[in-house]
């Protein structure tokens, strides 16, 4: 039993101390090319939490990791795609605050959302749900934002790329096709400037981008890359459970 995670946790272990932190993992259902399972955004961001919430849990911060949401927000293009479970930012919305309103009610006032999923976009939900409860404190961590990706791989992308399977190779060995099976991840760029350097921006047409579902090559991937990637993320993220499990939130901008 671990006991920063609730799905393992008992009812005894739950009242004999206060908490000061949840996790709430977030992620997605999707196709990641054709060698990783559709829980890619999930599985990793669930057990990234489950790390970092480790290192922090002993250093004495009380952490709590929610169970994992797996749906995200999709592309045009994808939403057609076979199990691809596309859930809009209405229905976040609807879900977050179901959440945020129990844990409020709770009196456990600090919330970490860590996002996945690059569809995903919490920052207008949180900026909705906050005024509905004051002195509720919502933090969003998106791990795969936290450094840069040259530092650890050889190649870019941002689905089902070499970061990614790098992670499920180190985590998930069991679900990782040979890489042989892999697609290369080639991505096509639209043909308007504006939105090639970001003048503009519009949701990318999935089924006209990528024909293996993936962006960016897979092919140098190793689980020996995803764990010294992981170790830095998890680390990074853990010092700032334990920061924030410290402060009075009252005290955040004295």
């Amino acid at each position: 039993m671990r006991p920063y995670i609730l799905e393992e946790t008992n009812w005894k272990q739950i009242t004999s101390q206060k908490y000061d932190v949840a996790i709430l993992p977030w992620g997605a259902t999707e196709p990641h090319n054709y060698h990783l399972p559709y829980g890619t955004d999930s599985l990793e961001t669930a057990r990234i939490a489950a790390e970092a919430a480790e290192k922090a849990w002993v250093r004495e911060a009380k952490v709590m990791v929610l169970p994992t949401i797996p749906l995200g927000v999709q592309n045009p293009g994808q939403i057609n795609l076979p199990f691809c479970l596309h859930t809009p930012p209405s229905t976040q919305l609807i879900i977050l605050e179901n959440i945020v309103r129990a844990l409020y009610h709770q009196d456990i006032r600090k919330l970490i959302v860590m996002n996945g999923h690059g569809g995903n976009d919490f920052k207008p939900l949180i900026r909705e749900i906050l005024p509905k409860f004051p002195g509720m404190f919502i933090a969003l961590n998106e791990w795969f934002k936290l450094v840069s990706n040259s530092e650890f791989f050889e190649e870019d992308g941002d689905h089902a790329n070499e970061m990614e399977t790098s992670i499920i190779m180190h985590y998930f060995p069991q679900l990782v096709l040979p890489l042989d099976q892999a697609g290369e991840g080639k991505a096509k760029k639209p043909n308007l400037l504006g939105l090639n350097n970001k003048t503009a921006w519009t949701p990318r047409q999935w089924d006209k981008v990528t024909d293996d579902t993936g962006v960016g090559n897979p092919k140098k991937a190793t689980a020996e890359k995803g764990g010294k990637f992981l170790e830095k993320i998890t680390s990074q993220i853990a010092e700032f459970i334990v920061e924030l499990a410290k402060i009075n939130i009252n005290d955040l901008y004295t």
